[in-house]
């Protein structure tokens, strides 16, 4: 695998980018990924969550989401 394409680095390029995470047990969190870290540690600011793709809580500060919760990342939501 090319060096700019590890999945760790390429999470790293989009720091101050909004992104969409999503958990194992089905929830999504969107907002700007403010920081992450060699174990998938994430840093969320202007959180939003959303259950069953409906909005719940509307955090508008920092979250940190465990890297071991995480399902998967969507690097650029759609519009």
């Amino acid at each position: 695998m090319e060096v700019n394409r590890r999945p760790l680095s390429m999470l790293a390029r989009f720091t101050n980018s909004p992104i969409i995470i999503k958990l194992k047990n089905g929830v999504e969190y969107h907002g700007v990924m403010e920081h992450c870290d060699g174990y998938m540690n994430v840093v969320l600011s202007q959180a939003k969550e959303y259950v069953n793709g409906q909005p719940t809580i509307n955090y508008g500060t920092n979250i940190l989401i465990r890297g071991n919760n995480i399902l998967y990342v969507v690097l650029e939501p759609p519009k």
